[in-house]
């Protein structure tokens, strides 16, 4: 399978017409890639557009890929919404390096009051970038056509905001009802939003400010997985419940 690009300002591609990817994108297909003339490669918007082709110049600076075919992928219905507390060690990229492979369609940083690592000022601006470049290049890797979005940072308020409207599920351990126990209609539209806690988990004044916007708290399983893991295994059980898998 060919490799896949993103380059995010065309929306639309024919056949027989040519992709160029400039910048690091090239700089990736010929230093990294080894991709040579006559290599097929795919090229995404990250808006559903995907361009299959065969490279016809490959310079470090400069590729030129011929199009052979153009496909138009649907945006995934209804949306999956990994909120993410900041967590120490890298364990919160790890969460949603992991979540854009499963499937994941937007992710949000939350300020959790109990997350060790701070984001303020400068911080924040280089948290929400760091987190955008591993978003899109676990895209990448696992061939997807819609890039995530990457929210602001969120406070536990604006959380509760947004669960009024959406189906909003806050993984804690111990919690009476099973994530597999939950029950899903084709007609409900709204985002499935998972909320994973930080290292030392939801404080309880979060969890009755988002239960009173409508918030369920679910458990996966018995046992307690670290902030790392959570939202990942949560949504590959919504992916197998909602029928994406």
């Amino acid at each position: 399978m060919a490799n896949l690009y993103l380059r995010e300002d065309f929306d639309d591609a024919v056949v027989g017409g040519d992709i160029v990817l400039e910048g690091a994108e090239a700089k990736h297909v010929v230093s990294v890639s080894r991709t040579r003339v006559g290599d097929a490669l795919r090229v995404t918007n990250g808006s559903g557009l995907v361009v299959d082709g065969a490279v016809q110049s490959a310079e470090p600076s400069r590729v030129v890929v011929r199009v052979d075919a153009v496909t138009r992928v649907e945006r995934p219905h209804p949306r999956i919404v990994l909120v993410q507390a900041l967590a120490k060690g890298g364990r919160d990229e790890l969460a949603v390096q992991a979540a854009v492979e499963l499937g994941v369609d937007e992710v949000v940083p939350w300020q959790a009051s109990r997350s060790v690592s701070r984001w303020q000022g400068d911080k924040a601006l280089k948290g929400v970038q760091r987190w955008r470049t591993i978003v899109r290049e676990a895209t990448k890797q696992s061939m997807r056509a819609w890039l995530p979005d990457v929210a602001e940072p969120a406070t536990t308020a604006q959380l509760a905001e947004r669960g009024s409207g959406s189906r909003m599920l806050v993984l804690e351990p111990g919690a009476d009802v099973p994530l597999t126990g939950i029950r899903w209609s084709v007609d409900d539209g709204r985002d499935l939003v998972v909320v994973v806690g930080p290292e030392g988990g939801i404080a309880p004044e979060e969890s009755a400010r988002v239960a009173s916007a409508g918030a369920t708290s679910v458990r996966l399983g018995d046992s307690v997985l670290r902030t790392s893991s959570a939202g990942p295994a949560a949504i590959a059980v919504l992916n197998a419940a909602i029928g994406r898998w």
